[in-house]
């Protein structure tokens, strides 16, 4: 079975111009509005993305729709890029997102208010994930820095009956963009007439980077003395939201191993940042003796530094010759042990993270690539991955009077 994904972006031109059009046949504005600050505890500057529940927006929302709310800067006039979003599927939205700046150390005012005279900002950036039936069955993602993806049960099958376009594996392939926008769509179009065409750089990037049966960055599986159990491809997926700040789906995987380790991944990326959030709900038939994610070590021949008393895992390593960082982030307090299993067996060699099992867990992993201008060397990504660990840990406080 498969469920039905939503292509909200591919309509956003389209609901932009008929929001506009409403505004002016049915305009509702009000004085009534919700005041509310963003406190960055941090001592730099940070711009990343908040939500308000619903819950908190009833009274606004009694009188009119969610498409007439707007967010701004509290004394300016300039609306922010908002994105709502339906959790649950009951097409009624339970969160509100919009992505503040906040300087160093201090705390920005916000208002929520109904206005339908003005329109909600728009951006060519945005976030994006969608099932791929182009190239057999991948699921794809990306934001302005990043792009993943990773492969069903047509592409296992493939590999099964050792048919062409077969991929047999649930690790997580990294797509290197040097573009802040979107590649997804224009690189399997161009798949269709050339098989390659991704796989060349034409100036917004290109996916050189190898999965096979290994991890990827951010596979997971359980390690039983020395052989990491890991499931097959995804067999279901649901998109859940896609939109100018957020895409979140989740990916559904049938039991595997001797313990009958079953998986829910739900995976998000928010627009900005260069880390995918993993929270995996997972049941097994037997206890487990951990519960594992992973970071190939490719031709064994980058470097590793981990950094277990800060839940940071970090794989330095060069494709053609230009350098690309990958990491974990994940809670120290639920690592057992951290390190690089080297096989001889392809594809077998990954850098692991053992951690206590729980009935779910959540980590970070994304990777940053010397031509997108985001990093520079292996330093530069170890400082970039550590400030993400310090975000993570003290995320903006929204704060409603």
């Amino acid at each position: 079975m498969k469920i039905k994904v939503y292509y909200f972006s591919k309509f956003l031109s389209v609901i932009a111009f008929w929001l506009a059009l409403s505004s002016f046949i049915n305009p509702v504005i009000t004085k009534a509005q919700l005041t509310f600050t963003v406190k960055n505890t941090l001592d730099f500057e940070r711009s990343e993305v908040v939500n308000i529940s619903a819950k908190k927006l009833v009274k606004l929302l009694k009188t009119a729709s969610p498409d007439h709310i707007r967010v701004r800067e509290l004394g300016k006039t300039l609306n922010l890029v908002l994105q709502w979003v339906d959790e649950n599927g009951d097409g009624k939205p339970e969160t509100l997102l919009f992505k503040p700046t906040v300087k160093a150390k201090e705390t920005a005012k916000y208002v929520v208010l109904l206005d339908s005279t003005t329109l909600v900002t728009q951006t060519e950036l945005t976030t994006y994930s969608r099932f791929v039936p182009e190239r057999t069955d991948d699921y794809a993602w990306e934001n302005d820095k990043v792009a993943f993806r990773t492969y069903g049960p047509d592409a296992q099958m493939r590999a099964e009956k050792k048919m062409p376009n077969g991929t047999l594996s649930s690790g997580i392939d990294l797509w290197l963009k040097r573009t802040s926008l979107p590649v997804i769509n224009e690189w399997y179009k161009g798949y269709l007439t050339d098989p390659n065409y991704y796989h060349k750089d034409s100036g917004k990037g290109y996916d050189p980077y190898h999965v096979g049966a290994s991890r990827g960055t951010g596979g997971t599986g359980v390690w039983e003395g020395d052989t990491l159990l890991v499931s097959k491809n995804f067999i279901h997926y649901k998109t859940i939201a896609t939109g100018p700040l957020r895409t979140i789906f989740e990916l559904y995987y049938a039991p595997y191993g001797r313990y009958n380790v079953k998986e829910t991944k739900r995976i998000s990326l928010d627009i900005g940042s260069n880390f995918s959030k993993f929270e995996v709900f997972y049941t097994s038939s037997q206890k487990l003796p951990n519960y594992t994610m992973g970071i190939t070590l490719h031709d064994k021949k980058g470097e590793i530094n981990v950094l277990k008393n800060l839940g940071i895992f970090i794989h330095h390593e060069k494709i053609d010759n230009s350098y690309i960082g990958e990491a974990i982030i994940v809670d120290p307090k639920i690592v057992k042990s951290a390190f690089a299993n080297k096989s001889q067996v392809k594809d077998q060699s990954n850098l692991l993270v053992l951690t206590k099992p729980q009935k779910s867990t959540t980590f970070y992993a994304g990777f940053a690539w010397e031509k997108s201008g985001q990093v520079k060397d292996s330093n530069d990504w170890e400082n970039f991955v550590k400030k993400q660990r310090t975000i993570i840990d003290n995320p903006l406080q929204v704060l409603v009077k």
